[in-house]
């Protein structure tokens, strides 16, 4: 089987072809997905069955920047536009639609999330991905929309939040961190573990491709320190309402429950058992 990969050099769709690429063959497009033509074009005359669409504006604040701008502003061109036109393609050519959102879709009034609940995103970058998430299923296209959160992994020359960290400790600085904020570090070979899964067992829907520890920043500090054995002394609480003053607002309790994937018997690694894959040679 043949995958079309859209935004497959970043953080996460790199590390699917890297594990996945033994069952499945993988075409990565480099169109600008904004440019309907050429991103159609480029669907048209692939023979993949199924578009894995991982590109998107994904910098939370840089997408609030956009905000003023409405749909002339690059969040909403990529996220929604660019969404549309990889949506209307695949309908078109009837390939299967895999598109990757986020728990930014959701504000954080509740304590958990499941995949019936109705988004409410209070950023602009969860309403655009949300938007996206609309321009799928509204297309009439086979699809699955897979929302991840937070996603880190072992090796990698980008640096993600809990490579971030790490690497703080190492430098002995100071780490102020959220309390308030719940959230469910997903570990990305799960992830693609999870898409070849539902691919194979041919799935459609919405499926939450999330972790199974749902834990705030401060205690995603204090579980790193006592992993790698740094001291916990340099380690400061902060609220959401100071840290992220003047930026884009995040919800508290972003808990996306990943029970439905787990009753396929898709299992997602906890932060704690993601963490000691960083200490395997």
């Amino acid at each position: 089987m043949k995958i079309l990969v859209t935004g497959g050099s970043g953080l996460v769709g790199s590390r699917i072809v890297e594990l996945l690429k033994d069952n499945y063959e993988f075409d990565s497009s480099t169109e600008d997905i904004t440019q309907k033509d050429s991103i159609q074009n480029r669907i048209e005359n692939s023979n993949a069955q199924i578009v894995l669409h991982l590109a998107a504006k994904a910098h939370v604040d840089g997408c609030e920047e956009d905000k003023n701008l409405g749909e002339q502003g690059e969040a909403w061109k990529i996220n929604v536009e660019g969404t549309k036109n990889v949506s209307e393609a695949c309908l078109k050519l009837k390939k299967k639609l895999i598109y990757v959102s986020t728990d930014f879709v959701f504000d954080g009034e509740k304590e958990s999330y499941v995949e019936d609940d109705t988004p409410n995103p209070i950023n602009w970058y969860g309403k655009t991905k949300y938007e996206g998430e609309l321009a799928v299923q509204n297309s009439g296209a086979e699809y699955i929309i897979a929302r991840i959160a937070y996603p880190y992994r072992t090796k990698f020359v980008r640096t993600d939040f809990i490579r971030a960290l790490i690497e703080k400790f190492k430098k002995g600085e100071n780490l102020t961190m959220v309390t308030d904020h719940i959230m469910v570090p997903t570990f990305i070979d799960d992830i693609a573990f999870a898409l070849d899964s539902l691919v194979q067992k041919e799935q459609t829907g919405v499926f939450h491709v999330t972790g199974s520890q749902p834990i705030s920043p401060f205690d995603t500090a204090v579980l790193i320190a006592d992993t790698f054995g740094f001291s916990k002394s340099k380690i400061a609480k902060t609220t959401r309402a100071d840290y992220f003053k003047g930026r884009a607002e995040r919800g508290f309790h972003l808990n996306l429950k990943n029970d439905k994937i787990s009753r396929l018997g898709i299992k997602m690694k906890t932060l704690q058992e993601g963490l000691l894959d960083f200490k395997s040679p």
